[in-house]
């Protein structure tokens, strides 16, 4: 049986495909203003038994191509189950919301917490900060790691922040310090989040903020435990709808 998984996101899309319970074909796109289009190019010529979407865009699939839906918690769950069969505890920032879930046995879901109201300490405040510091957002993660010390940032709001980050460059505060201290803004809100579902090894970081060096090794210094990243953390979502696919519940 041929099914696949699609995670339509606020930033990026996730195809996964599965022939036979292997992963056949993944592929990453950008969602650009017309996630629409982008799934309808992912999908050209593709051929499945069963589609299953999860995402922001979930609705959005399932009303055009998709066979069924399922939301982000149940497909991270999935997908991170399958990567590391003993994961406990799931922490996915994403582009525009943050999620920490308490996993049990099998993948199934205890609880979760969500911050999805605004896009402080996701991958888009990471993003915009990137930007004010004239990064690339790979190089935010490097250069904070060149610190040593950090300034504090105040404000968690993404406008407010900026405008922060706008005056420590204005009175010459180092660009490394200044990358330090937003990721520790962000640390501490995922610790926060983590902290109300329980943390409990093992612990997987999921998400494309996950690629970051420097938030998992402050996560890993503050939580004390050791965070568990795929290889590729960006098509997790997308293996769980896949996954359910399957039937794996």
């Amino acid at each position: 049986m041929k099914v696949a998984g699609l995670d339509i996101g606020s930033r990026t899309i996730a195809l996964v495909e599965m022939d036979d319970g292997e992963i056949s074909f993944s592929e990453v796109v950008d969602t650009t203003f017309d996630p629409l289009e982008q799934c309808r190019r992912l999908l050209d010529a593709r051929r499945f038994d069963l589609l299953v979407a999860t995402g922001y865009g979930r609705h959005l699939a399932q009303a055009n191509f998709a066979h069924q839906a399922i939301t982000e918690i149940k497909a991270f769950a999935l997908g991170c189950h399958h990567f590391f069969p003993e994961c406990r505890t799931i922490l996915d920032i994403g582009g525009q919301d943050t999620k920490a879930i308490s996993v049990g046995p099998g993948g199934k879901v205890v609880d979760f917490q969500m911050n999805d109201r605004c896009a402080a300490g996701t991958g888009k405040f990471l993003e915009v900060m990137a930007s004010a510091l004239g990064l690339s957002l790979h190089e935010l993660g490097v250069v904070a790691m060149e610190a040593e010390g950090e300034v504090k940032i105040s404000s968690m709001c993404t406008v407010f922040a900026e405008s922060e980050v706008t005056g420590l460059i204005a009175r010459g505060t180092p660009r490394p310090l200044i990358a330090r201290g937003l990721h520790e803004a962000v640390c501490d809100r995922a610790a926060a989040l983590l902290k109300r579902v329980g943390v409990q090894r093992e612990l997987v970081f999921a998400g494309g903020v996950a690629r970051n060096p420097c938030l998992k090794a402050l996560l890993e210094e503050r939580l004390g435990l050791p965070l568990l990243v795929p290889e590729d953390p960006q098509i997790v979502g997308a293996l769980g709808a896949a996954l359910s696919a399957m039937g794996e519940n």
